[in-house]
Parts: structure tokens; C-alpha cells; sequence
């Protein structure tokens, strides 16, 4: 794992898969509430003019100086759960985000949300 101090540089890189296919651009990096470590990031995806925001968990992601490369093939992070550019992931959607990606979800001690963007 890469320590969450460097997260501003990560923005608008290339996200691509474990085959190198480009996905889209890293917009933004969500950490794990209950330890401040990066979790996923979301992926600026489409076409000029029709883009929207997807997500993708950063275990075993690698970051390079040109790109970040996720564990997860590009067709499961284009078909993950999704939002506007201008959106916010709701708490609401987390369960179901994680379980896009066969990952356990558990919310925090008071039920509180076990994401939060940086």
C-alpha cells in the first residue's frame, strides 16, 4: 500500500487496469474512516461532454509517475457503481459499491460512513 500524504499528486493521472487499458483519470482518492488509509478512488470515465464519476478500491493499486494501476479489469470499474461529475458518493451507496467488488462492507462503531474523499 502508498502512504495518503501524496494523494494531491495522484489527481488526474491515468487510472489503467492490470492489462494497461486506460479507464479514465483518477479524480479523487476516498480513505477508509476507520484508519485513514486510501480505499478507492473515484475515475473520471466517457466521452467529452458525458462523463461521469466511477470507483474503483485501491488495495494492490501501484502508482507510477505517469499512472495509477488498479488491481480490477476495466469492464468491472466501468460498470461499478456511478455518479454525475459533480456528485457526491451517498453513504446510502456504499454497501453496494463494495459489493460490486465482492468486498465485506462494515460500517463504523456508531454506524457512521466508511468513506470519506480527500
Amino acid at each position: 500500500m502508498f502512504e495518503a500524504e501524496n494523494i494531491r499528486d495522484w489527481r488526474e493521472h491515468d487510472v489503467i487496469d492490470p492489462d494497461g487499458g486506460k479507464i479514465g483519470q483518477l479524480e479523487a482518492v476516498y480513505v477508509d474512516t476507520g484508519t485513514d488509509q486510501p480505499a478507492f478512488a473515484s475515475v473520471k470515465i466517457g466521452i467529452v461532454g458525458r462523463h461521469r464519476l466511477t470507483f474503483v478500491p485501491l488495495d494492490r493499486a501501484t502508482v507510477a509517475p505517469s499512472h495509477v494501476r488498479v488491481a480490477y479489469p476495466k469492464k468491472q470499474v466501468k460498470d461499478a457503481p456511478a455518479m454525475d461529475t459533480d456528485g457526491e458518493l451517498a453513504a446510502a451507496d456504499e454497501p453496494g459499491l463494495f459489493g460490486h467488488y465482492g468486498l465485506a462492507y462494515q460500517p463504523g462503531a456508531s454506524g457512521e460512513r466508511r468513506l470519506a474523499r480527500r
